[in-house]
């Protein structure tokens, strides 16, 4: 996004020279030059000079030979989109102001020169006239010499940042940032770390841009409405989207709208409905999304630019989903012929390359020539090199080694995608590097390179692993998806390590293929969480328990694959070959055989107890057992002799993305569930588990929860029961309903070192972030503030909490990977284990559940696992709980000793 923008705000002068000088007050001077200078300086900007409808040629009948005249002249001319005019006229008032040896104004005129160059894609010539109004400046002695150094700063920054140069612009507007706060002149500094922060995200680094947005929008808030503080709201919207907090996203940018609608500029307001719609895209509600790009197009009186980003998005939209109003041949032909009007820069050349994206899709469906879509990557890569634009040039290379593989030019291609990684490499663009060593490793494995291909995909993988910091920056302006740009690269790798053979290497690819497993588990979480969050160690299962097994079950798209780590034994893998998606049914239909629908459940004040239908009424055993019994033998049935002779006491499984949402109790050998012998625990992966063990003795536990309806949830009558059991098991504090507020349990959280917090009140885990929540009397808490509230013990008590147990959550309906969120919540809350359910279960047999589970737990001969099982077992052999959705859906994630 911040491409598109480079463009949109060059248009803003110092022009005014003349109005500048003639207040004899010298404080009302340096405010009348700054009102002129503003927005002149600022990257983002669409003040006096942004062109509209009714622009006009100047009447040049008569040229003055006053300088300052010759100024307004230019201005005239830039206004009327005449840019070889202006600079020729702009030209002629340096050089008289350079006569007159009026430094002041020769640089000012200088910086529109260079305004009116960038208009014209001429870079080179931009760069020369900014230094010379720099080195006019270089030694200021004045606040307004100060202030016009700073806008020339700020323009350098720009012409860097317009060709690609994100780091070199982000050392320029820092330097201006200090020099307007040496001028005392705070919106100067504000407007030079709004472009920084524009420089940051250009360089993918999206946490540190959003501090800075977030401080610089405080402060813009007690400012009266400006083009600046639309501006700041935008880019703070467009940086929430790109980190997932789409709902603050569109919140921060209908403010900027309302702003940009109340100082009545629209530039700004076509600004807003584009990033408004990249937000409702994002959010899948492609309707709006749709509505926000036809608004930003429709407008006359914007930069041709924005109307082209607009239109590319619509095309986007076209191709995934044909719309009535527009066909998508009818939406290119106006593309093509605007995008053959643009001067070269950046913004025209990732216009070009999204324009070739939305072909290639094309292209598959038969509508466009792939000679058309080379034409016009070919042209791309001329345009990159003569503005020196080397991420542009990699990009479009890539796209052009990509159409080349498609239609089975495999030499060639590869020889492109060469160039583009040596490209993304030779300029530190890792975010770049690892999609072309992806597609240079799918190149290599086509031509029977198998070794050569695990190499390529292995430096994909690391280049991933160093980007985990900031994983966001990957290809922000495709709206990236996790599932299409990052997660395949894995699931390829695993593929490629597991089926290649040799038994001098197979040792070493299972424990290639383990650690790659591992690191997708973790970047999973990463982007869920948006951000690196994780601390990993790596840990050997013989370390932490020697009757413990790990099964890395992971679905690839010809077969499911499954490497195991027994103790004091090697890795060993089978595989059962399926296609993906037979696997996947067969997960999906077993968990919606014996999960309860709550998606046809009408939650009013009714209690959950009324809705779970009597044992007579359950559906037969065998809707779920022959699914149970065949996800069985695919995972479990090939280890049962090994599992033998290990004596093994604990399966631990590291589920892949279809099987989260399955409890693996459920699994069936035809005599008896799995959990029947042995005991189950989940974990994001061995790397970031905590070996500690649950310390025994006397254990106490904070309990709270809620038993009256809230928001749109049901009573559950039967939690004040499981509460008052459970004391009597692990005596401490117990809040309940009115009591259970998020302050009164932080505060009891942080006074009291409860090795044990039980929840029993409604939540949902979801695998979007913001979704995830855990419902106290007073708010729903998310992932952070569930965090920050179990953690805020951290200051004042050593000991970390051991087991957390939410028994009244579920998984959100229709989302796949919903058990991704109990993950998180178990990784990010701080607690060394967690013990939640994955769909919402009558709490009647949640409280005799959770009773038996403390009972067992007292013994401190067995573990928190076993513990689980003997109490599901229980409930399974009592002939009122004995269908699996009443005690299958309890997991234990994280340590299970």
């Amino acid at each position: 996004m911040l491409r598109k923008h480079l463009r949109y705000f060059p248009k803003i002068s110092i022009f005014s020279h003349k109005l500048l000088f003639r207040s004899k007050n010298t404080k009302a001077k340096i405010s009348r030059f700054y009102s002129l200078l503003f927005s002149c300086a600022f990257l983002l900007t669409s003040l006096a000079l942004i062109p509209t409808a009714n622009s006009t040629a100047p009447d040049t009948s008569e040229i003055s030979a006053n300088p300052q005249t010759m100024v307004q002249q230019g201005k005239a001319y830039y206004d009327a989109q005449q840019f070889i005019e202006a600079i020729e006229i702009l030209k002629q008032a340096a050089e008289a102001f350079k006569i007159q040896g009026d430094q002041l104004r020769q640089a000012m005129t200088l910086n529109n020169l260079a305004l009116a160059y960038q208009q014209l894609g001429q870079w080179s010539e931009a760069q020369v006239v900014i230094a010379s109004s720099l080195e006019l400046l270089q030694n200021p002695n004045t606040t307004q010499q100060l202030q016009m150094q700073g806008a020339a700063l700020d323009l350098q920054g720009q012409i860097y940042l317009a060709q690609g140069q994100a780091n070199s612009a982000g050392e320029y507007f820092s330097t201006a940032a200090a020099i307007y706060t040496k001028a005392g002149d705070e919106i100067g500094v504000l407007r030079s770390q709004i472009n920084y922060a524009q420089a940051l995200q250009a360089s993918g680094m999206y946490q540190r841009a959003l501090e800075i947005l977030q401080q610089a929008s405080i402060t813009l808030q007690k400012q009266p409405d400006s083009v600046l503080k639309a501006i700041s709201l935008r880019s703070l919207g467009r940086t929430q989207r790109l980190i997932g907090n789409l709902d603050q996203s569109e919140d921060i940018l209908e403010q900027s709208l309302e702003v940009a609608q109340a100082v009545e500029s629209p530039q700004e307001i076509s600004a807003a409905f584009l990033s408004l719609g990249n937000t409702a895209k994002a959010q899948a509600d492609t309707q709006a999304a749709w509505d926000y790009y036809q608004q930003t197009a429709a407008n006359p009186n914007i930069q041709p630019i924005t109307r082209i980003q607009a239109q590319l998005n619509l095309l986007s939209l076209l191709v995934d989903a044909p719309q009535k109003s527009i066909t998508v041949l009818e939406l290119l032909s106006q593309i093509q012929a605007q995008i053959a009007q643009l001067p070269p820069s950046r913004a025209s050349v990732d216009a070009q390359i999204n324009l070739a994206r939305s072909w290639l899709k094309l292209e598959n469906q038969g509508n466009i020539k792939s000679q058309t879509i080379a034409e016009l990557l070919s042209k791309t890569i001329q345009q990159a090199r003569i503005i020196k634009d080397q991420r542009g040039e990699s990009y479009a290379l890539g796209q052009l080694g990509i159409l080349y593989e498609k239609t089975q030019q495999l030499e060639a291609a590869q020889e492109l995608i060469e160039k583009a990684l040596l490209i993304a490499q030779s300029i530190n663009a890792p975010e770049i590097a690892y999609n072309w060593q992806w597609q240079l490793g799918k190149l290599l494995q086509a031509q029977g390179e198998t070794k050569s291909a695990i190499a390529a995909y292995t430096s994909a993988v690391s280049t991933l692993e160093s980007l985990r910091s900031d994983i966001v920056s990957i290809n922000p302006d495709v709206q990236f998806s996790f599932r299409e740009s990052v997660e395949p690269i894995y699931r390829e790798l695993v593929g490629l390590l597991l089926q290649s053979q040799g038994s001098q290497s197979n040792g070493e690819n299972l424990e290639q293929a383990l650690k790659v497993i591992e690191s997708l588990q973790q970047a999973e979480l990463v982007n869920f969480f948006r951000e690196d969050c994780l601390d990993s160690t790596p840990v050997q299962i013989d370390e932490v328990d020697k009757r413990a097994v790990v099964l890395y079950p992971i679905v690839l798209k010809d077969r499911l694959e499954v490497v195991v780590s027994l103790p004091n034994s090697t890795l060993r893998h089978y595989a059962t070959f399926l296609p993906q998606t037979e696997v996947e049914e067969v997960f999906t239909r077993l968990q919606q055989e014996i999960a309860p629908e709550i998606a046809d459940f009408n939650r009013g004040s009714e209690s959950l107890t009324t809705f779970w239908r009597p044992r007579s009424e359950a559906p037969p055993a065998e809707e779920y057992l022959n699914l149970a019994q065949k996800v069985y033998d695919w995972l479990i049935r090939p280890l049962e002799q090994d599992l033998s002779a290990s004596e093994a006491e604990t399966l631990v499984f590291v589920l892949d993305g279809p099987l989260l949402n399955l409890p693996m109790a459920v699994l069936h050998d035809g005599q008896q569930f799995l959990v029947e012998k042995y005991a189950i625990a989940l974990t994001p992966g061995l790397q970031l588990l905590d070996p500690k063990p649950l310390p025994r003795g006397k254990l106490t536990a904070l309990k709270a929860g809620i038993t009256e309806a809230r928001e749109d949830f049901p009573p559950l009558p039967f939690v004040e029961r499981e509460l008052e059991q459970i004391k009597l098991q692990l005596p401490g504090e117990l809040l309940l309903d009115r009591e259970f507020t998020s302050a009164t349990i932080a505060r009891k959280i942080g006074s009291v070192p409860f090795p044990v917090v039980h929840l029993a009140t409604h939540g949902q885990f979801s695998s979007n972030a913001q979704e995830t929540f855990i419902l106290t009397w007073d708010q729903r808490l998310n992932i952070d503030q569930l965090r920050n509230l179990l953690r805020s013990r951290e200051e004042s008590v050593s000991e970390a909490i051991e087991l957390l147990v939410l028994s009244a959550c579920q998984t959100a309906t229709g989302d796949k990977r919903a058990a991704l969120g109990l993950a998180g919540v178990a990784v990010r809350a701080g607690a060394r284990s967690t013990l939640a359910t994955l769909w919402l279960v009558d709490d009647r047999a949640t409280a005799e559940l959770m009773i038996r589970f403390y009972r067992e737990l007292t013994d401190t001969r067995i573990s928190k696992a076993e513990a689980l099982r003997r109490a599901q077992v229980a409930l399974l052999k009592d002939k009122y709980y004995q269908h699996p959705r009443l005690w299958a859906p309890f997991v234990l994630v994280g340590n299970w000793l």
